[in-house]
């Protein structure tokens, strides 16, 4: 591991511990200023909205101006906006406008970090690399919750604090650690290509791997949102049964992307994707058959670890084949994420008031039916380098 991807590792872990220090606070600070739940989904869903409009022009803007630059300016607006949420009190105004900052510029730091790891290493190492930022997200998302729990004892509004002062801190260890890793010629080629051209990428073989991108999120959103009501209802689970759950399933996150993954060659993605897709559709199914805390937590593992094979290995392929820059590919990913986020736990919720299972047996079908999407990525792929050869 090069000294580059080390310190991109410890960023988007600082950065995800900030951010999910908030994940136990904010319906609390809802619940305090009168506002119904609804409020709670649209200020969650503002943040995500935010960011998928926005990472596709970071991406862009990072392929001509550096991912440096668009990287230290990410980190400082999301620093901003916990400061801004933290002076929010009972402003619901100030709390919107918070989040969606806090989207605008996480938008920006996302995708140039993927962009990053794609300008610093070669192809044969780039699904680990991948593999290892995805790890370092969990493990933010594991311990982020975790301490917000525990400053929330000092406060309400103290977890926005410390997670303005994390990401100051980042931003300062960023600026004096991270080198420009953009090459002058690729961003002066870059330069001369018109914004609009990062959508040309959205198409052909392509696009099947952009819609699995979205297809990953949405079905991990979709489960996060109804999973905790699930196990409820099916086994009358506490919340602290819950968090023990997450723990153990983003400590399997960890261990796919950080181990496993850090295993296979190059040119195994497609073959680890579809047994992903596979593992998750168990883990769907297997859910249903909840009956203790234990086989619970075994069961949401097993759909984490399918899970966490799949964006890895999607977003190495699309930097492999990329028709544009490494930050209009990485923002244009991340942009889909954003709307796996918005409409997973959507369709979730709405499923679930349906029908508890349904969730889960909508969540397997539509894994088992992206198995199709490469197969039919494959082809065109094929047949798109034999025509370029």
């Amino acid at each position: 591991m090069n000294k580059q991807l080390g310190t991109l590792m410890f960023v988007i872990f600082m950065v995800f511990v900030g951010f999910g220090v908030i994940i136990p606070i904010v319906p609390e600070v809802i619940r305090a200023t009168g506002a119904s739940t609804v409020n709670l989904g649209v200020l969650m869903a503002s943040y995500s909205i935010a960011s998928f409009i926005t990472a596709p022009f970071w991406g862009k803007l990072s392929d001509i101006k550096g991912r440096r630059p668009i990287l230290l300016w990410g980190l400082l607006g999301f620093s901003a906006s916990f400061f801004l949420f933290s002076v929010a009190e009972n402003s619901l105004t100030l709390m919107y406008t918070s989040r969606i900052i806090g989207g605008l510029f996480a938008g920006a730091v996302i995708p140039c970090a993927f962009a990053y790891a794609s300008d610093s290493t070669d192809e044969e190492n780039r699904t680990k690399a991948m593999g290892l930022l995805g790890m370092s997200i969990g493990l933010g998302f594991i311990f982020g919750p975790a301490l917000g729990g525990v400053l929330s004892s000092f406060g309400l509004f103290v977890p926005f604090v410390i997670s303005g002062i994390l990401s100051l801190i980042i931003t300062a260890f960023s600026f004096f650690t991270l080198k420009e890793s953009l090459r002058k010629e690729s961003a002066a080629k870059v330069h001369t290509s018109r914004w609009h051209d990062f959508t040309s990428d959205f198409q052909g073989a392509m696009k099947y791997l952009y819609v699995l991108s979205f297809l990953a999120t949405f079905t991990l959103a979709g489960l996060e949102a109804t999973f905790q009501f699930f196990q409820i209802a099916k086994i009358n689970a506490t919340p602290t049964t819950i968090g023990w759950m997450f723990m153990a399933s983003g400590l399997t996150q960890a261990l796919i992307q950080g181990g496993v993954l850090q295993r296979f060659k190059k040119g195994n993605e497609k073959k680890l994707m579809a047994i992903g897709l596979l593992v998750s559709a168990i883990g769907f199914t297997s859910i249903l058959l909840s009956s203790s805390a234990a086989n619970a937590t075994l069961f949401l593992c097993i759909f984490t670890a399918g899970n966490a094979l799949i964006r890895p290995c999607v977003l190495s392929l699309i930097t492999m084949r990329t028709k544009v820059g490494y930050g209009s590919a990485s923002g244009l990913t991340a942009s889909m994420d954003s709307l796996g986020r918005i409409f997973g736990p959507l369709l979730g919720a709405f499923a679930f008031k349906l029908n508890m299972t349904l969730p889960f047996i909508i969540g397997a079908v539509v894994t088992l039916a992206a198995l199709l999407l490469i197969q039919r990525h494959t082809a065109l792929d094929y047949s798109e380098q034999t025509l370029s050869s």
